[in-house]
């Protein structure tokens, strides 16, 4: 139910950048930015960073907590400790409350809409199908809303940042769900009657093999490109020498002889002037 996620990653690299470098109140501010910033809906690469892990250590450890929760809780988390945490902006409630109906859809394909009031501390149907929208046009999750049933009903849905103590759990339930003795599939034992997990190993078949028809045909480009500069400069190489010539006949062609050839007749006729007044 994951799907692709889209968020600004330009936008979250910047951020982070500007996290590198800065500390105290300062750091404090950008988090808030952060927080608020449209499309930005992953952080624990900006939580890894040496000056945000300092933050537990001195008086702005709430900002840490708050972005904690940001990145892997909900807003009922943030409302069992909201009176040790900084209080939330207006955009900040709603990202929040868009990255819990996440947490519910990775969890759940039909979400009843009971859940998702209790959840989201809300009382009325209306708004909560306007935050819904509002979350699938930011394009985190895919779905419709079933208003008879009061169902949202789940299509896709983005991933969320990941903790290291979540990990083994994960592998655990891949391997109860897809790989077991049975059926043997590219190297991969799967059970009998898997078809959903044999139709994901088919699908990443088919990926690797389009990258790699992908990567030939680049290099085969790639190399006739080189071969026609080569050529092309072994063109324009004859083709400049031979105008070079060209240019060195037709002058030599106007100038005439050599200078050393028509300074001959000169030298005899000095000779001859010689004789001439020896004889005198």
């Amino acid at each position: 139910m994951a799907g692709e996620q889209k968020p600004s990653s330009n936008l979250l690299e910047q951020f982070i950048l500007l996290a590198r470098g800065t500390k105290g109140p300062g750091l404090t501010n950008l988090i808030n930015q952060v927080l608020e910033a449209p499309g930005v809906y992953v952080f624990g690469e900006l939580l890894e960073l040496p000056s945000v892990q300092e933050l537990p250590e001195g008086p702005n450890a709430a900002y840490f907590h708050l972005l904690n929760i940001f990145a892997y809780g909900t807003y009922p988390d943030y409302v069992a400790m909201k009176d040790s945490l900084p209080e939330l902006t207006g955009a900040q409630r709603n990202k929040l409350k868009h990255l819990t109906i996440v947490s519910l859809a990775s969890r759940m394909k039909c979400i009843p809409y009971s859940v998702l009031l209790k959840d989201l501390d809300m009382r009325n149907l209306r708004e909560l199908e306007d935050l819904i929208i509002e979350a699938v046009y930011t394009d985190i999750i895919q779905g419709k809303l079933d208003q008879r049933n009061q169902l949202l009903e789940v299509d896709f849905c983005i991933g969320r940042d990941m903790q290291k103590k979540d990990i083994h759990s994960i592998m655990k339930t891949l391997q109860e769900c897809c790989f077991c003795r049975g059926k043997n599939t590219g190297g991969l034992m799967l059970p009998h009657g898997c078809d959903g997990c044999e139709a994901v190993l088919v699908g990443i078949e088919q990926q690797v093999l389009r990258a790699n028809q992908y990567k030939e045909n680049h290099n085969r480009t790639q190399q006739q490109i080189e071969t026609e500069v080569t050529n092309i400069k072994k063109t324009l190489k004859a083709t400049a020498s031979s105008s070079a010539q060209e240019i060195e006949q037709h002058l030599t062609d106007r100038e005439g002889p050599p200078l050393a050839e028509q300074r001959q007749p000169t030298k005899k006729m000095s000779k001859v002037k010689g004789l001439v007044s020896s004889r005198h």
